[in-house]
């Protein structure tokens, strides 16, 4: 690429998040990771970036990714937010802590940081946000009750941002996965896509090289299904 470029991704120590980080650092981008676990900071050294040991959940630790990645590297092309797993119970046994904690995984993951990174977005006049959500968010289930209601609610606020923001060439993304292989398997849900087999990590991946490259310039406020078929939309 002709400039080096910097890709933050949050929750990015295991799963689809460290998927996304190996490519995008494969892809040639400068790469930060922020995870709980620890995980993240292994990764990232290996990644030839940096990682940052905390919480999504938190502003104070996001903002030291941000401020860390532009004291680094002094810019912000591209940020990835992933997520842990909130709360499932049926669904009128929910608490309203649950319900919050379920808030706090799928939804403000990506008001947080988003806030965070848009005025360096708009100072450099452009750059991709994109958010792993899930299959579900328009055909919920019930066994993801608090993902896939507050992720019904991140693609109301992606329109929201992108109808604010394109002009700033800020684009935002979301990736819908289905069955992945970074979860445990079984025939039955193997058996329930059309394409008979789970999705891979790399191909979640590979799906969220694209949106932060150039060739997907023209591609904003989407919800894009990666899921061998199981949710179809007309």
């Amino acid at each position: 690429m002709a400039a080096e470029k910097v890709a933050l991704v949050t929750a990015g120590g295991s799963g689809m998040g460290a998927g996304a980080a190996r490519r995008l650092a494969a892809d040639g981008f400068r790469v930060a990771i922020l995870s709980s676990s620890g995980k993240g900071e292994a990764l990232a050294a290996e990644l030839g970036g940096f990682g940052v040991t905390g919480s999504n959940k938190s502003n104070d630790d996001l903002k030291r990714l941000v401020d860390d990645a532009l004291a680094k590297w002094g810019r912000i092309d591209v940020l990835v937010n992933s997520a842990g797993h909130g709360p499932r119970a049926p669904i009128t046994e929910i608490t309203d802590e649950q319900w919050h904690t379920g808030l706090d995984t799928y939804l403000l993951n990506v008001v947080r940081p988003t806030r965070l990174v848009t005025p360096v977005m708009q100072a450099q006049k452009g750059g991709a946000i994109i958010n792993i959500s899930t299959a579900w968010a328009f055909e919920p289930s019930a066994m993801f009750p608090t993902s896939a209601v507050f992720r019904a609610g991140l693609a109301a606020f992606t329109k929201i941002f992108t109808d604010t923001h394109a002009a700033d060439n800020i684009r935002m993304n979301n990736v819908l996965p289905g069955w992945i292989d970074s979860l445990p398997a079984t025939d039955a849900r193997r058996d329930s896509v059309p394409l008979k087999r789970y999705g891979k990590v790399e191909e979640i991946a590979a799906t969220i090289s694209f949106l932060a490259s150039d060739g997907a310039a023209y591609i904003t406020g989407q919800n894009i299904r990666v899921d061998g078929g199981l949710t179809r939309s007309v």
